[in-house]
């Protein structure tokens, strides 16, 4: 990421080799989506210094941001090979979503708590993140064009 304190850089490559490779996550795809997308940006600036660390993390109204190996193995399991529209319920801190954007040709993520969606669709729009279209709603109900 462009003007980001090498830190994160460090941090991230970290997080890949320790925590993702070493348990077996090989898709080259996840491995370079996960290597660019900027975890620290998805948590709270007094979590910023724990954002890599191998667990999960609360983003605030009682919900929490997934550790980085389960994102990575999710994603993986996914099989994608980057022509995909990936629908995702429940947005939470944007991270997962991010990570999808980073892969797939558009990413549909619907979350239904208005603090969580309007704080992801401001960081969605800070980051340039143009493949990922946000939508306020119940997700049980699925995406109702």
């Amino acid at each position: 990421m462009e003007n980001e304190p090498k830190k994160y850089g460090r941090r991230r490559r970290e997080m890949l080799e320790k925590q993702i490779v070493s348990r077996g996550v090989t898709n080259p795809l996840v491995l370079e989506a996960m290597s660019k997308v900027p975890r620290h940006l998805f948590v709270s600036e007094a979590l910023v210094d724990s954002a890599y660390g191998d667990f999960p993390l609360p983003i605030g109204e009682g919900q929490t941001i997934s550790q980085p190996y389960i994102i990575a193995e999710m994603t993986q399991c996914l099989e994608l090979k980057g022509h995909e529209r990936v629908l995702e319920i429940g947005t939470g801190s944007g991270y997962q979503a991010a990570v999808l954007a980073q892969i797939v040709y558009k990413v549909y993520t619907i979350e239904r708590n208005n603090a969580l969606f309007l704080q992801t669709r401001k960081l969605f729009d800070t980051l340039r993140y143009h493949n990922i279209v946000t939508r306020y709603s119940d997700g049980t109900q699925g995406w109702k064009q």
